[in-house]
């Protein structure tokens, strides 16, 4: 049983680690313009008078297929 809680934890770092990036990317972004010559589905921005926005369209995905899996996984375990 404490191998199991090992996996989820190192799920959940993972994760944790992820969210922080997807934090960082806005303002990365307003610092380094550079960074628009990386592919869209790497790095994708938006930019509009002082507001930037930022994300990974991976990253999103991911999460939502994470999501998914955990929504379901409930139900079957019933």
């Amino acid at each position: 049983m404490l191998k199991e809680y090992h996996e989820v934890t190192l799920i959940g770092l993972i994760l944790v680690i992820l969210g922080f990036f997807l934090i960082l990317l806005p303002f990365l972004y307003k610092f380094l313009p550079s960074m628009e010559r990386i592919p869209s589905i790497i790095w994708w921005s938006y930019r509009k008078d002082n507001f930037y926005f930022a994300t990974s369209p991976i990253l999103v995905l991911i999460s939502i297929v994470s999501l998914i899996f955990f929504i379901f996984s409930r139900y079957i375990r019933g």
